[in-house]
Order: C-alpha cells, then sequence, then structure tokens
C-alpha cells in the first residue's frame, strides 16, 4: 500500500507546493470570476426572472453557482498546464521512465488539480449567504462533494489536452477555444429555456450543463427554494457528472500511456 501511495502523494505534494510559490494564480483565479459576476449580475438583475419561478431568485444569485463554476474549470483546466512545462525541463521524462503504472501519474496529476480547484472554490463559497443562499450541513456536504467530482472530471479534461501538447501557446489557444463556449452553454450565463432548438441541443450535450445543474440542486438541497428552472435533475445530472470523470480519467490515462511508448 505504501509502495502504491508514494507516487501518488509525491506528485500531488509537488501540485501543491508549485501553487504556493505561484500564489498570484489564486488572484488570477478567482479575481476575474468575480469581476464577471459583479459587473453582469448587478447589469442584468433588473431584467432577469428564471423561467417557470414565479418568485425566484435575481440574477446575481442565479449567476453565482456558475461563477463558482468558472473558477473550478479555470484552475482545474489550468493546473494542468504543469504537464507541458514538466516535458520541457524534463521532469515528466524522468516520472514516465519510474516503474509506476500511468494511471498512477495521472491520478496523482488529477488530484492535485483537483484540490487546488476545490480549495479556490470554497473561498468562493463563503460568499454564499450574501446572494440570499441558505444552505445547511447536509447541503454543504454534498454541494463540497459534487465540486471536487466536477473539479476532477475537468482536471482530467485539461489533462488529456495537455499530454498532447509540447508548447503551453498551443495549450492556450486550444483551451481559451474551449473553455469559455462551454462554460455559457452550461447554462451558467442563461438558462436554456427559451432559446433557439439548436442551442438547447448544444447545452444537452454539453457534459458542464449537468455538473453546473448537479452544483446548483445541491445548494438549494435544504431549502423549498427552486433556483434552477427547468434543468436536468438531481439524478441524471450525477450520472453524466459521474461518467465525465470516468471518461476523462480513461481517456488522460490511454493519452499519457500513448505519448509514453
Amino acid at each position: 500500500m505504501r509502495k502504491m501511495l508514494l507516487p501518488i502523494t509525491t506528485i500531488w505534494w509537488r501540485e501543491i507546493i508549485r501553487f504556493y510559490r505561484q500564489r498570484s494564480r489564486l488572484l488570477s483565479a478567482i479575481a476575474q470570476p468575480l469581476v464577471f459576476w459583479i459587473l453582469i449580475g448587478s447589469g442584468l438583475s433588473a431584467s432577469f426572472q428564471p423561467s417557470g419561478v414565479v418568485s425566484g431568485p435575481g440574477y446575481i444569485e442565479y449567476f453565482y453557482p456558475g461563477i463558482v463554476v468558472l473558477v473550478l474549470l479555470f484552475t482545474s483546466i489550468f493546473a494542468t498546464i504543469s504537464v507541458v512545462n514538466d516535458r520541457r525541463e524534463g521532469f515528466l521524462q524522468g516520472v514516465l521512465v519510474a516503474p509506476v503504472p500511468r494511471w498512477r501519474i495521472v491520478l496523482a496529476q488529477a488530484l492535485g488539480g483537483t484540490t487546488l480547484a476545490l480549495g479556490q472554490g470554497v473561498l468562493l463559497l463563503i460568499l454564499a449567504p450574501i446572494t440570499g443562499i441558505r444552505f445547511g450541513v447536509a447541503s454543504l456536504f454534498i454541494t463540497l462533494g459534487v465540486m471536487g467530482l466536477l473539479a476532477f472530471g475537468l482536471t482530467n479534461l485539461g489533462l488529456l489536452i495537455a499530454w498532447r501538447m509540447d508548447s503551453t501557446q498551443g495549450f492556450h489557444a486550444i483551451m481559451n477555444l474551449l473553455l469559455i463556449p462551454i462554460w455559457l452553454l452550461s447554462g451558467a450565463f442563461f438558462p436554456s429555456t427559451g432559446v433557439p432548438g439548436w442551442l438547447a441541443w448544444t447545452m444537452k450535450f454539453n457534459p458542464l450543463t449537468y455538473g453546473l445543474a448537479a452544483f446548483r440542486h445541491s445548494l438549494y438541497l435544504d431549502t423549498t427554494v427552486k433556483a434552477f428552472g427547468d434543468g436536468p435533475s438531481w439524478t441524471l445530472s450525477m450520472l453524466i457528472t459521474s461518467l465525465f470523470c470516468v471518461l476523462t480519467y480513461v481517456g488522460a490515462t490511454f493519452t499519457a500511456s500513448a505519448q509514453a511508448n
């Protein structure tokens, strides 16, 4: 057991130390979503009302779960850029020649990014009472579990791409092309009701839609408030989010093994 856990904990701890020495990443990952939340949320609060909710929340409260997910998304994905840097600096080659299965290396990297994303997400979760969201102990623990699951899947998505990249410029180009669209089309910025048919179907095929829906459900688990309109159910959201985590982890492991060979 010690031999199995040692490489995982070593690589995981290295990601934590790397983040501690680059604390500007904390500011960049949280400041931009907060600016979006305050400026856009305040600007649209007077004209927004979730569909199907008679006396639902304003846009500030509706937009809040999307901002937390945006922090998880930014932190998870950009934590994986270390793979590109490690390849250029030679560290990754040293790890690959070690007698450690590829799935352990990918798992350690994924857990490192998940830990960082979850930590920064919790900092933003503290602001929930300001928006009017009141959750109890059960809701809090389930919310943290959903955030961890979502962060794990997003980190593996980043690893799936980062293991194929040779430059940070290429990684940033692909990520910028991918990140904002999947976030915008997740229901974070606007609900799926009332949008054109092709856009509604696009949102249905977006895995982040279900991760965000599960997060919304968990926030309001201890209340009778319906703040998520006609989105996916809790069961469906958790099933698809869990499947997304499994598929991205398997894909990242397969990619790492293929690149190593």
